[in-house]
């Protein structure tokens, strides 16, 4: 099976546009450096994860914890479900990698707020209005596992950097496919 993926992928390179797509590679290049640089940098990507994040809450709204969970859940599935949309609807291998790279700056949003969890020093947001609850001092509070918010934040720190390797390297490794098909 994996030998007939890694065919399959080598054929759809043949044809493909590989200029704009390492554009779009050394744009995530970018994005992994300042994210690896500092904690409090935020992408382009922000404004879009934080809004899945709050929808998140009314789509799990199905008991409290599910609801202050839910906007974890859905920043973290809405990339996940596109990579399978692209792969099985429309067998786009360097869309399966662009979410990657996606997946990897909400893994890095949620180890921010992860790590505030005891100190709760970040500006809430709360598109309803009413009361505002830190998601992550609720669920951690609430698990027993408030004093492990440093190490559940560097857990989704490696998901960011495990998850842009896969974007980077899966990626860079399609344009360079792409670059040797189109002398074909």
């Amino acid at each position: 099976m994996l030998k007939e993926l890694y065919e399959e992928a080598i054929e759809w390179c043949r044809g493909r546009v590989w200029y704009l797509r390492l554009a779009v590679l050394i744009f995530f290049g970018y994005v992994f450096i300042n994210h690896l640089s500092s904690s409090s940098y935020q992408s382009i990507f922000k404004p879009l994860n934080l809004g899945i994040h709050e929808l998140g809450h009314y789509v799990f709204a199905f008991g409290r914890f599910m609801e202050m969970a839910g906007g974890t859940l859905a920043q973290c599935l809405a990339p996940v479900v596109s990579m399978a949309m692209f792969f099985r609807l429309q067998r786009d291998f360097f869309a399966v990698a662009f979410c990657f790279g996606w997946l990897s700056t909400n893994f890095y949003d949620v180890a921010v707020y992860a790590a505030d969890a005891r100190l709760m020093q970040l500006p809430l947001v709360s598109p309803g209005g009413g009361d505002v609850f830190h998601d992550w001092n609720w669920l951690l509070g609430r698990m027993g596992l408030l004093e492990w918010d440093s190490a559940i934040a560097f857990l989704f720190n490696a998901g960011g950097v495990i998850s842009m390797l896969v974007c980077l390297v899966g990626g860079g490794w399609l344009v360079w496919n792409m670059v040797k098909k189109s002398g074909e």
